[in-house]
């Protein structure tokens, strides 16, 4: 079963932090990449770029609208994510547990199952 696992993350909640606390993110998330390897559970990773960034695309009149920045007016964006491929929800939950974030007030971790374009569950 395939999973994602996005990471929320809050700017203010971040810059809150001290160096060693932001560092002991970052070592906790390389360590939780080689754990995923190890066990064959890892199919990619990826940070994702601050929103101001992005651009938000729409059509309108059959023409497409461009419009930079995040879509939503929010505190919290995506940051990155893991896909994975194990075994349940379950454990993709208890995978989740050990991202540095999760144990971080104000930053979110959330895992969502993976489904076809016909909108099955993968089994």
């Amino acid at each position: 079963m395939k999973f994602l696992i996005n990471l929320h993350i809050n700017p203010a909640v971040l810059d809150a932090l001290t160096d060693e606390e932001k560092a002991a993110i970052g070592d906790g998330h390389a360590a939780f990449v080689e754990t995923l390897k190890k066990s064959g559970e890892l199919i990619t990773t990826q940070a994702l770029a601050d929103p101001s960034q992005a651009a938000v695309v729409s059509v309108r009149g059959g023409q497409p609208v461009v419009s930079d920045g995040p879509f939503l007016e929010a505190k919290e964006f995506l940051g990155g994510f893991y896909l994975i491929d194990c075994e349940s929800k379950e454990r993709a939950i208890e995978l989740a547990a050990q991202i540095p974030d999760s144990a971080i007030e104000g930053l979110g971790v959330e895992v969502r199952q993976v489904m076809f374009a016909d909108g099955q569950l993968e089994s």
